[in-house]
Formats: C-alpha cells, structure tokens, sequence
C-alpha cells in the first residue's frame, strides 16, 4: 500500500443505484482505463448501515469508485440493508464472477471468510476485520483509529465548558470500542498534562462498559442516546454509531451553541455538510485509500494477503482539519494536538487500548 503516503482522500456525497438484496448485482462501469479492463469485475458489498451512511461505507465505498474510474473497471456493489443479507450478497457478488470482492465491516467476516475459502480464484478484501488464520486470497485492511482518537479526546476535554464530555457506540465491537478506548486516554492524558478533572460520560474504558443504541441505523436512538449525555451535562459528543452518530449531531445541531461534536470515519464537513457548524473535528479513517489500493493491486497482479494496518504514520488515520471552528480551537491547543501526533508515532505516548489491531 505504498499509495497510502499520500494521505486521507476526501469523501464526497456519492450517487448511488445499489442492488436490493436478492435481486440482480447493479453493474457500472468507469473509464479511465480505457477497454483493457472492462471485463475486470470490482464489487463491493455493505454492511447494513448503507453505502450512503456519510460515514464508514460511504468511505469505503468510494475508494472502490476511485479504482474503477483509474483503471476503467466494471462496478458491481450490493447494499445489505440487515445483517441477515451479508450471506445471501456475498454469494451473489461470487455468482456475477468478480474479479475482487470487498467487504466493508467487522460484521460482514463470518461470511467472507467462507467465500473466500470456498473461491481461492477470487480475490477479496475486508475492512476492519482479520480472518482468525490468514487466508491466501483474502486481504484484511485495519485501522489504529485508538491513535486518532486519543487526539480527539484531548481535543474534547480542552474545548469542554462544562468539564464533561461524551461517547456512545452503535454495537459493543472492537472497531468501535477502539475509538472510545482512544478518546477516553486522550481525555486522560489532558487532565494529566493540565492538572483537571475533565468526565468521561458513556463508557469507561477500564471496565469495557458503556451506552451503545444497540445498531449503527436508528437516527432517533443516537439522538436519544446523545440528548441523554447532553443531559448529564456532556458539552461535546463523540458519537461512533454510522447512520445512528448521525443523531447525536442533531442533538448537537439542537442545542443552539451550547453543545458541539467530534465525527469519525471521515471528515463530517464533507459528508455530513449540514452539522459542520458543530463539528470542531473529525477522527478520519482512510478506508478509502486503503480500498483502492486493494482493487488496483488486483489489476495490477500485485495483490498480496498481509494484513494492512492504517496508522497515523503512514497516514491511515488522523484528524481533519477544524473547519468552522479553526479560529475557536486555541493556538496552544493545535500546537499541543501535533505533539501528541508525534509523540504517539515515536512511542512517546503509548496507547494502552487492548483493541488496536496487530500485525499478523
């Protein structure tokens, strides 16, 4: 993933003309690449937050576009809308003879694990997943987004009025707990640095226990769920629950100034356009860089099945620019976020998150 240096891609609003489950894969093809690879299946499926949640699928969603306009592939995507599809589209994307099969999320593992054992002649990749053994045509791409989340948290606690801040999941996962994990140290190591006592609200990391809606597309259960932070006196919420973090900033949105946000996966000023206003950052998780890697590497025969780890080092995660708020968020307080980004690349700063993935 030598591409990866050049750092986070910016995510757009994306058109979309998914396939419903059990019917006919939607097919598109782009062309940057001329006819050479127009018979090049590049296919995707969802997890059940949809492609176009601002968020985690819509970020890797458009990495797979990116490789498909580069190299004029044909697209093919299919849109799971429960968990109960992740079975029932991967074998449809195996039945229209792709070329490379992405996965998008933890949840969709079981069921790529098993297609890719079953079609070692097809190439997969998965985000935020590792098979428990390596499996030769199968590529995990994972992110240390406990490093980008620590700067969140310190991030957070500095810009709290009210001394607390808050978190909630969408489900009780590793690669949502990791950014919890990471914000709650951020916010630790805040009140070391600065002798405070800023309050974590909606999970303690120690105990591994915290709120969570329960599911990643419930708008109204992330609004709830946030009010219900705002309520105990959280000023700033960092909501990683997809399509159901979508709630936590109306609730934001809903508080006339008085309470702001902190986005994850991808820069919430470009996806979520309507919350930038209180949005002070995001946690960026570049998936998609690290998708587009994975198709070309395909085309390109140069597809291998070491585990990819994004990290800030390497670009893979970090923080997003302030936006509306770069002239709120005190000069001191950047200057103190870059030495945290360099710290935590030497191992000044470690991280102690149980979650972060390894290299296998």
């Amino acid at each position: 993933m030598k591409k990866y240096v050049r750092g986070l891609a910016i995510v757009g609003a994306v058109t979309l003309a998914v396939a419903a489950c059990g019917s006919k894969p939607a097919e598109d093809t782009a062309g940057g690449g001329g006819d050479a690879n127009k018979d090049f299946k590049a296919c995707m499926v969802s997890d059940s937050g949809g492609f176009d949640d601002k968020s985690f699928n819509q970020t890797s969603y458009a990495g797979l576009q990116s490789a498909v306009k580069e190299k004029g592939l044909t697209e093919v995507k299919a849109e799971s809308k429960s968990d109960n599809d992740y079975p029932t589209n991967m074998t449809a994307m195996v039945q229209a003879k792709c070329n490379v099969i992405v996965a998008v999320g933890f949840k969709l593992e079981d069921a790529t694990d098993k297609a890719a054992q079953a079609n070692p002649d097809i190439k997969f990749a998965i985000v935020d997943s590792a098979p428990a053994k390596p499996i030769a045509n199968l590529k995990p791409l994972a992110f240390n987004t406990a490093q980008s989340s620590f700067q969140a948290g310190y991030l957070a606690a500095a810009m709290s009025k009210t001394g607390k801040v808050g978190t909630y999941g969408g489900i009780k996962i590793p690669t949502v707990t990791i950014f919890m994990d990471g914000f709650a140290e951020g916010v630790r190591y805040y009140n070391k640095q600065k002798s405070k006592n800023v309050q974590v609200l909606g999970w303690d990391d120690a105990k591994q226990a915290g709120l969570f809606t329960g599911d990643f597309e419930d708008k109204a259960k992330g609004q709830n769920t946030a009010q219900n932070l705002i309520t105990q006196g959280a000023d700033v919420i960092f909501p990683v629950a997809g399509p159901s973090g979508l709630g936590g900033l109306q609730a934001a949105k809903a508080s006339n100034g008085k309470v702001n946000a902190i986005w994850v996966d991808t820069d919430g000023c470009v996806s979520a356009a309507e919350y930038c206003s209180v949005l002070i950052s995001s946690v960026e998780k570049g998936m998609d860089v690290a998708v587009h890697d994975a198709v070309v590497s395909v085309v390109d025969n140069k597809f291998d099945n070491s585990q990819f780890i994004g990290t800030m080092q390497n670009g893979g995660t970090g923080l997003a620019p302030f936006h509306e708020f770069d002239s709120k968020v005190p000069a001191d307080v950047k200057s103190e976020l870059d030495q945290i980004k360099t710290d935590i690349i030497s191992g000044k700063i470690t991280i102690a998150s149980k979650v972060q993935p390894k290299a296998s």
